[in-house]
């Protein structure tokens, strides 16, 4: 892995990138209501001094129609994506679940960024709308697990992505993410009914590794896409997982990390009943394989919840 770049208010941080200097007047209204927001995004994360470094930027073309395929382990992600990605004056728009839309403001603000909403229900909206803002040239951003792991492993794929390359062309960059579930993710409720809330320790490192582009040829399917970009995801989060200021202490109790790599999260076989999968997914045939039961878990890791310090 390359040394990766740094942006954030890390001790040893970059400033962060800067934006296009075309004059206000000239920036469509996505774009500037998308720098405004990006604005308040990164004030929040120097708030918390949040060190954010990444690798392989320049497999992000810097025009023309691209999706970005991201795993995802918490509710900031594509906060982080969006302050990165803007290194390469894209404006990604994002495929959301759709009840963020319930916040009026935040409705406003999203459909001003040309972000998605998704019902997962009625998926062919959503599925049209990318469609068409990658004919016209955009970046879209997708998170294919159609939610965040529990077991901190790549889940089980939605097809959608390499139905989108299929349709429109466009080359898809598989993005790991890694060490923004420490900022804010999901997490089993306490005794009382809470769920996790955002962690407000300062220094957390967060990476982003982006990958070589896929493209969808000529004798590829759906099923066997998606196969090649779980693969591409695994690899490139493990890379991410084994970097040694991500690897638990002797003795730390880590629900943070995954357990085949000694880490306290639950293992797959575990997160299951947590994993809301949609019937369309396709099951991984990458990462560990190993569950309960089987007697090669690593030793010492036991199921918890993935929230933790």
């Amino acid at each position: 892995m390359t040394a990766p770049r740094a942006c954030g208010a890390g001790p040893d941080a970059a400033r962060w990138p800067a934006t296009p200097d075309r004059p206000s007047s000239d920036r469509p209204v996505s774009e500037r209501v998308y720098r405004a927001t990006n604005v308040l995004g990164r004030a929040a994360l120097r708030l918390l001094a949040v060190d954010t470094r990444w690798t392989g930027l320049e497999h992000l073309p810097t025009s023309g129609p691209v999706i970005l395929a991201a795993n995802h382990v918490s509710y900031p992600d594509f906060v982080l994506v969006e302050q990165v990605a803007v290194e390469r004056e894209r404006y990604v728009r994002f495929l959301c679940r759709h009840d963020v839309w319930n916040v009026p403001l935040v409705r406003t603000a999203m459909d001003r960024m040309q972000h998605v909403p998704v019902d997962r229900e009625a998926p062919a909206a959503a599925y049209l709308k990318a469609r068409r803002l990658l004919r016209q040239g955009d970046a879209v951003g997708v998170f294919p697990e159609a939610g965040i792991s529990w077991s901190w492993t790549i889940r089980s794929l939605m097809p959608g992505v390499a139905s989108l390359a299929r349709e429109t062309g466009a080359p898809v960059v598989p993005l790991a993410i890694w060490g923004s579930q420490r900022l804010w993710s999901v997490g089993i409720p306490d005794p009382r009914g809470r769920k996790p809330r955002p962690s407000l320790r300062r220094r957390r490192r967060v990476d982003l590794s982006f990958g070589e582009p896929l493209a969808f040829s000529a004798g590829d399917d759906l099923t066997g896409f998606t196969r090649r970009l779980g693969s591409a995801l695994t690899e490139q989060l493990e890379d991410l997982q084994r970097l040694p200021h991500h690897v638990p202490t002797p003795g730390q109790r880590a629900p943070w990390h995954p357990a085949h790599l000694g880490g306290h999260a639950p293992t797959r076989d575990e997160a299951a009943p947590y994993d809301v999968v949609p019937r369309a997914a396709i099951s991984p045939t990458w990462g560990p394989t190993w569950g309960p039961g089987r007697g090669d878990e690593p030793s010492g890791a036991a199921p918890a919840s993935p929230a933790g310090s």
